[in-house]
């Protein structure tokens, strides 16, 4: 019998490239367009999973496509530094315009959501003359050393790559379903965010804290979405104190919730934004957005990188942006969000495992329970979950602490049918794995 050639990359993959690099799926992708991709054996897969949040806009976008082949013949790389180009300065411009914020603001790039961290925090740290940063349980901020020290989840992120980077603080997040003071909204006051200034007496001083670091809806670590009054009450702290408000939007930003930036949904104007994943379409792109104070403390030279803005990347974000505006992406985003809702809501009244639905837009997440008086993880039924819909034809992607969560991040363009289509089998497997 002939072996598939997805089987015959399998096999030089086990033997050329260590397990570090984990894979998803089984999948060896030919082509891929929209929200639709197709594997080397010509299989085809619904995506809901988006490249782990990077192709809002869908896959191959003509629009971006093109802008990348326009610049490819002008020149791939000069550095910023050596010689600049006008869609560095020009998306810059434009990420200025959309943050929020009755403030002048400024934009520099990077290459990744975890460099795009990182210097933000130097800025934040440079510009306060304070060293401590802290950030939440459930986060996730990267790989790099610095960005692993502030992501919460041990395995497999930080489990054997210690010792990690000093005057790294953590503190419970607003996660109500699973309140880690074990108290119930509304009633328990949103004390979380109350508990910043208790936190500031018993572990780190609020005079030595440069930044506290907070996803707007944390991506990994299963799509934890605040109540209302919590970000604008972090706000306030900070700015008693005079600490930076980074606001990560790697994962939930560019559209994903309906609105260009997460953060919007509470009215809240971070001091420094960070973003990437979908910012360039797919190519490798992120950028840090804050307050003009802020971001031109650092003294030149501080700041940058030889690939950082690269002007494939920058083209393929001015595209982007264009996609999202000009061909209403954004209404679409929100369209998207209350079809899930509803869906994600019949589900739920359903099926007994669904222990919570949750998210903002599109950016929405099932919690699966064995139990939902014990709210006991179902973390080998989600795993199940995920590879029978892999075998239907779909990928879709877990998150949280306990892999118990199912996320949505499929692109934008998905078709109706293909949307549906999706669906249907998630609640075919999710009848499979309930009996």
């Amino acid at each position: 019998m002939t072996q598939s050639r997805s089987s015959q990359l399998l096999e030089m993959r086990k033997e050329h490239i260590p397990p570090g690099p984990a894979n998803i799926t089984q999948a060896c992708i030919a082509t891929a367009s929209g929200a639709m991709m197709t594997d080397v054996d010509g299989k085809e897969f619904i995506d809901f999973a988006g490249g782990i949040g990077v192709n809002n806009v869908g896959h191959s976008h003509p629009k971006v496509v093109a802008a990348i082949k326009d610049q490819a013949d002008k020149f791939i790389h000069t550095c910023f530094h050596v010689g600049m180009y006008d869609s560095y300065i020009e998306l810059a411009a434009r990420l200025n315009e959309l943050a929020p914020g009755d403030f002048k603001k400024m934009t520099m790039f990077a290459n990744s959501g975890a460099e795009a961290v990182e210097n933000a925090v130097k800025i934040a740290r440079y510009a306060t003359k304070r060293p401590a940063v802290i950030a939440f349980e459930n986060g996730f901020h990267g790989r790099t050393l610095l960005t692993m020290s502030l992501t919460s989840k041990v395995k497999p992120y930080k489990f054997g790559f210690g010792p990690f980077a000093p005057e790294v603080y953590r503190i419970p997040y607003p996660y109500c379903y699973r309140c880690p003071f074990g108290l119930k909204y509304p009633n328990c006051g949103t004390s979380c965010a109350d508990y910043l200034e208790e936190y500031f007496i018993t572990n780190v001083a609020a005079e030595s804290t440069a930044a506290i670091i907070a996803e707007p809806i944390q991506g990994e670590g299963g799509f934890v979405t605040p109540p209302p009054e919590y970000f604008p009450k972090l706000d306030k702290i900070c700015k008693k104190y005079g600490i930076a408000l980074i606001i990560d939007e790697v994962q939930a930003g560019a559209g994903r919730t309906g609105k260009f930036f997460a953060i919007e949904h509470w009215d809240v104007a971070p001091d420094l934004i960070t973003q990437a994943k979908s910012l360039a379409g797919g190519m490798p792109l992120s950028a840090v957005t804050g307050r003009k104070e802020l971001m031109e403390a650092p003294h030149i030279g501080g700041l940058g990188g030889t690939y950082s803005g690269n002007p494939l990347s920058c083209r393929a974000a001015l595209a982007v942006l264009d996609v999202l505006y000009e061909d209403k992406l954004l209404e679409r985003s929100r369209e998207l969000g209350e079809i899930l809702l509803k869906r994600f809501t019949d589900l739920q009244n359903k099926f007994e495992m669904i222990g919570e639905v949750r998210g903002k837009g599109p950016m929405l997440a099932l919690e699966l329970v064995k139990d939902r008086e014990t709210k006991e993880p179902a973390t080998a039924e989600t795993k199940k979950l995920i590879q029978l819909c892999y075998e239907k034809g779909l990928i879709i992607l877990s998150c949280g602490n306990f892999g118990n969560v199912i996320r949505t991040l499929m692109p934008f363009v998905i078709t109706p049918e293909q949307l549906d289509k999706g669906l249907s089998i998630l609640e075919e497997s999710l009848h499979e794995i309930s009996k």
